[in-house]
């Protein structure tokens, strides 16, 4: 964690288990983290895709995305009202502007986060000898129940399940020399 986030070393991480039949897992500010039950029982998850999941999560703690999500957000508001404000906006119109920013600024940037802990969570999982291989057999589970978004990708803040198997499958050659380095030492 260290190579990512020096400071992170000395977090508390803390991670949970929710018994929900949700198919999710979330990262908070410092290393705390949250995994439902219902991904792990209903993907009949292994150590290796566990770790896939805990690596993401784990990403997204480290570069700190719930609190940059946070403080974009707070930003774009306080911009749409003044621009608003300045425009005579009505409510109506403004809640017309409002939907085209969220579909043009916050998605995309929501998607590039997801994207960013998918290929920093494959390097630490493979760093702690985990097979990266299995982030993708993760996102085929999800598929395969149909799980994961529904809606178009541009609609949604997280990328289509097709859209990250392709971008980690991409990476994973980049970091197998990781895995293959650190499976001597595992277990």
């Amino acid at each position: 964690m260290g190579t990512f986030r020096p400071d992170a070393v000395r977090w508390r991480w803390d991670v949970n288990v929710a018994d929900s039949q949700e198919l999710n897992a979330y990262a908070m500010v410092g290393g705390k983290i949250m995994v439902y039950s219902g991904l792990v029982k209903t993907l009949k998850l292994s150590d290796d895709e566990l770790a896939a999941v805990m690596g993401h999560e784990m990403a997204h703690a480290l570069r700190e995305h719930s609190r940059e999500g946070m403080s974009r957000a707070y930003a774009q508001n306080m911009g749409l009202s003044i621009f608003g404000s300045l425009a005579g906006l009505n409510q109506g119109q403004m809640k017309a502007v409002s939907t085209v920013a969220d579909v043009a600024l916050s998605k995309p940037h929501s998607r590039t986060m997801e994207s960013e802990a998918d290929v920093i969570g494959l390097e630490l999982m493979a760093r702690v000898s985990y097979n990266p291989n299995a982030a993708v057999n993760v996102w085929n589970k999800m598929q395969s129940i149909g799980g994961g978004s529904r809606m178009p990708e541009f609609l949604s803040t997280h990328p289509s399940g097709s859209s990250r198997i392709q971008e980690l499958q991409a990476h994973i050659p980049q970091v197998m020399p990781l895995y293959l380095a650190a499976t001597p030492n595992r277990r």
